[in-house]
C-alpha cells in the first residue's frame, strides 16, 4: 500500500533542485508541502493532510541518502585540481560523413607545431563538433569547406576543471556543478568531458561568473 511518506519520497526523487534544497535545509517546509499537495492527493487519488506532507517532508530532508550524497560530492569537489580559462574560440558543428574524419586529420597535421592553438572535438550518431582558438577560423572554413555546417558559434570560453579519481563512482557530480550554474542563469553551449576532467564551453561575457561559481565550489 502505498504511503504519504513513500509518495512524497518518490516525488521528491523527480525533482532534483529540490532534493538539493531539501538537503542543504535551505526551504521552508510549510511552504513546500502547500505547494505540492495537489501533486501528492493525485498520485495518492484521495485528499492528504498537509501535516503529514510536512512530516514526510522532515524525515525525507534527514535521511541518511540525501545528507551522506552531499557530503561525497562535496567532498570530491574540494578536491578538485586545477581550472583553466580559455578565450577566443569557435564551435563548429558538421554532419557525419566519410570525409569529415579525413579533413579533421588534414587540420591537425596542420596545427600540430602550433603550441599556441587549442583544439578539440567530440563525434555524435549524425554530427561532430570541432572547438577551435579563433585564430585558425580561416584554415577551418578552408579545409571543411566541403563539408555540411549546422552552426559556427563565436566568442566563446572553455573552462576545464580536473577532478579527482573517484569522480567517477559518485552520482550528481556533474549534476550539482551545473546546478550552480544554471541558478545564476550561465548557459553552457557544449561540454566535452574524459574520465576526470571535463570542459564546458560558455560565451565570453558570462566566462568570469562562471569561473567564480566553479571556484566557490572548492570551499563548500
Amino acid at each position: 500500500m502505498r504511503t504519504i511518506a513513500s509518495t512524497v519520497a518518490a516525488y521528491i526523487k523527480t525533482k532534483p533542485y529540490l532534493s538539493s534544497a531539501l538537503s542543504d535545509g535551505i526551504i521552508n517546509l510549510t511552504s513546500l508541502a502547500r505547494q505540492i499537495q495537489p501533486d501528492i492527493e493525485n498520485v495518492m487519488r484521495k485528499t492528504v493532510n498537509q501535516g503529514a506532507i510536512v512530516m514526510s517532508l522532515k524525515r525525507a530532508s534527514d535521511d541518511a541518502e540525501f545528507s551522506s550524497g552531499s557530503a561525497k560530492i562535496t567532498g570530491v569537489l574540494k578536491n578538485m585540481g586545477d581550472i583553466t580559462v580559455r578565450s577566443s574560440l569557435i564551435d563548429y558543428s558538421f554532419s557525419i560523413s566519410e570525409t569529415l574524419l579525413l579533413n579533421q586529420a588534414h587540420l591537425l597535421k596542420k596545427i600540430e607545431h602550433k603550441k599556441e592553438v587549442f583544439y578539440t572535438s567530440s563525434r555524435g550518431v549524425a554530427e561532430s563538433n570541432i572547438i577551435v582558438s579563433q585564430n585558425i577560423s580561416e584554415l577551418v572554413d578552408t579545409i571543411f569547406s566541403e563539408e555540411t555546417c549546422h552552426s559556427k558559434v563565436e566568442n566563446l570560453s572553455s573552462i576545464t576543471i580536473k577532478l579527482p579519481t573517484e569522480n567517477v563512482t559518485i552520482p550528481g557530480i556533474y549534476y550539482f556543478i551545473f546546478q550552480r550554474l544554471s541558478w545564476e542563469g550561465i548557459n553552457v553551449n557544449e561540454i566535452i568531458s574524459t574520465s576526470n576532467e571535463f570542459t564546458i564551453l560558455i560565451d565570453e561575457q558570462q566566462v568570469s561568473s562562471a569561473f567564480e561559481e566553479i571556484k566557490k565550489l572548492k570551499s563548500l
